[in-house]
């Protein structure tokens, strides 16, 4: 990071919409290198800790309260690493313990704006390493006379009008496992559960266990108080199942409440990410709904409308539908593994120095 005071410069910042999430994009020679300097940094730059982020660039709620980091890659056969932060919006808490697919969506584009990449003559792919999990992107998205394309005829539920298609396949990091626990199913505290992670840890439940239906708006689940704490005892449980430790203070695994599908998709999906109500359903959190409800014996597995063939797998949630496109199969040593594609869309909102507050 350049040695000038961001409270009186400023800092370069890019402001973009990815997917259903909106978030602050940095080349990482902007911020501190240094963890515990950035993370201070960003919560000033964000507005947190408090509930309105009113004093940042936070929308007050965990989809718009969030930091990409963005650099070139070292690894042979990559373009850029890019480093996910979910900024707490009322704790002063910075998390790097998931990865975020819907922020991924404006990471190709971003790394075209700051010069990383070259654009490509109608399309520009991007090969990005996502440095909170390891795992493997490659984007694919339009351009034209050296610049990114977001004007389009895509539309994504969640996101209002159309934008620019933007195709994503994700792969998992070499000795990754699709069940972090081996099983395709666990007893946690005394709830049936599928622990999964196809780009992003989650647990599937079945909604009808918690008394919930799957047609609750979020602020109606938001509400039932009773309803969280058992989830987040869930929660705890699940972390330490999936190797993730003591999860009290990050936000994954994210818990997934999964009813019969209502409006011609494969399942309805209810998403605490992981104490607010998500309004709709994360890339990666999609990618890893669609591959649990294909694998026989998981939660969900039983209750799924799914297509036929190699079409996508449509996962509804509050706002409409997701379509995940995923493969699974099952190696000859009975180990699952998957990979995903989907369509996302992006748009730069504003290109100029933000200014952090000057102090927590």
């Amino acid at each position: 990071m350049a040695d000038t005071d961001p409270v009186q410069e400023g800092i370069p910042c890019m402001l973009l919409r990815g997917g259903t999430s909106k978030g602050a994009y940095f080349l990482a020679d902007d911020v501190p290198s240094d963890p515990d300097a950035r993370d201070e940094l960003l919560l000033r730059v964000m507005g947190s800790p408090d509930h309105t982020q009113i004093d940042g660039l936070g929308g007050a709620h965990p989809l718009t309260s969030k930091v990409a980091i963005v650099s070139p890659s070292a690894l042979p056969g990559v373009d850029i690493d890019y480093l996910f932060l979910q900024v707490t919006v009322d704790e002063a808490l910075v998390s790097t313990a998931q990865t975020c697919g819907n922020l991924l969506a404006g990471v190709g584009p971003f790394a075209v704006e700051r010069g990383l990449v070259p654009a490509g003559s109608g399309t520009t792919t991007v090969r990005i390493r996502l440095v909170n999990t390891g795992d493997i992107a490659t984007a694919v998205f339009p351009s034209h006379d050296g610049r990114v394309e977001y004007d389009g005829d895509t539309a994504i539920d969640g996101v209002p009008g159309t934008a620019g298609r933007i195709e994503l396949e994700v792969t998992a990091a070499a000795g990754k496992h699709l069940l972090p626990t081996g099983r395709v199913a666990d007893e946690v505290v005394g709830h049936r559960a599928t622990l999964i992670d196809n780009g992003m840890p989650v647990v599937l439940l079945d909604a009808a266990e918690f008394g919930v239906t799957g047609d609750e708006t979020p602020a109606e689940l938001e509400g039932r108080t009773e309803l969280a704490a058992q989830l987040e005892e869930v929660r705890l449980a699940a972390g330490r199942l999936m190797g993730l430790g003591d999860v009290t203070a990050q936000t994954v695994p994210k818990m997934f409440l999964l009813s019969p599908p209502r409006s011609g998709g494969a399942v309805s999906t209810r998403a605490f990410i992981p104490h607010r109500v998500h309004t709709s359903i994360g890339v990666l959190m999609a990618a890893s709904v669609a591959a649990g409800i294909r694998i026989p014996g998981a939660v969900g597995a039983e209750m799924a409308a799914l297509p036929d063939g190699d079409g996508p797998t449509l996962i509804e949630h509050p706002g409409g539908t997701m379509p995940a496109e995923v493969t699974v199969h099952q190696d000859d040593a009975g180990t699952w593994h998957a990979a995903s594609r989907s369509v996302r869309t992006a748009r730069k909102i504003f290109d100029g120095r933000v200014f952090p507050r000057p102090r927590l």
